[in-house]
């Protein structure tokens, strides 16, 4: 759902897709591209939020601020299933990890990856093309061209999966049996395995 909050109503580009099971609510700037899965809680109340081309904010994210702030997550963002962005600005083409809890005023520069579980504190700053990790995240080493293309290839999964949903999703009730004329998933997809080797 999105909601009207003090005058600011969120500007969703057509190209997006925002699951009506999250809720998009004032100051929210939403780009091309972008996904929005179920369960987000994106609130431009006390400040703004910016989402880029080509981001996506998966399952039960959090997206907030303190008074005054505008989180920015920069164009071709990733940010995984569960995890907290509270303040923080996002560079271009960062994944940041399932779980993952980003804090007020960090920055994370472009092309970082912030592993599953990661806490980065307030006030953080990381450079680009750092792997980081831990409780509290610690940089561990540069990301390497092959990490970067491998966090790419799964982004354009995201960036494909708006106009799919715009075409092939829609509520309906639950089958009571399998039907003899479902598709077969093999048919439908490439495994990952198959994805990363293009």
């Amino acid at each position: 759902m999105v909601y009207k909050y003090k005058g600011f109503t969120p500007v969703v580009h057509p190209s997006a897709f925002v699951h009506p099971q999250a809720a998009v609510t004032g100051n929210v700037i939403i780009g091309k591209d972008v996904y929005i899965g179920p369960g987000a809680a994106i609130r431009g109340d006390w400040g703004g939020i910016v989402i880029e081309d080509g981001c996506n904010v998966q399952e039960n994210c959090t997206i907030h601020m303190f008074p005054g702030v505008t989180v920015r997550l920069q164009e071709s963002a990733h940010i995984g299933h569960g995890a907290i962005i509270h303040g923080a600005q996002i560079g271009k083409n960062v994944l940041v990890g399932m779980n993952s809890v980003i804090m007020d005023d960090a920055i994370v520069g472009d092309e970082c990856i912030v592993g599953a579980l990661s806490f980065i504190k307030a006030n953080e700053v990381f450079e680009k093309r750092s792997l980081i990790v831990g409780n509290p995240a610690k940089r561990i080493k540069a990301v390497s061209d092959e990490m970067i293309a491998w966090k790419s290839k799964g982004t354009a999964l995201y960036q494909q999966l708006p106009s799919e949903m715009q075409t092939e999703w829609e509520a309906v009730e639950p089958l009571t049996e399998i039907p003899k004329d479902q598709p077969k998933q093999d048919a439908l997809y490439k495994t990952w395995e198959e994805i990363k080797k293009k």
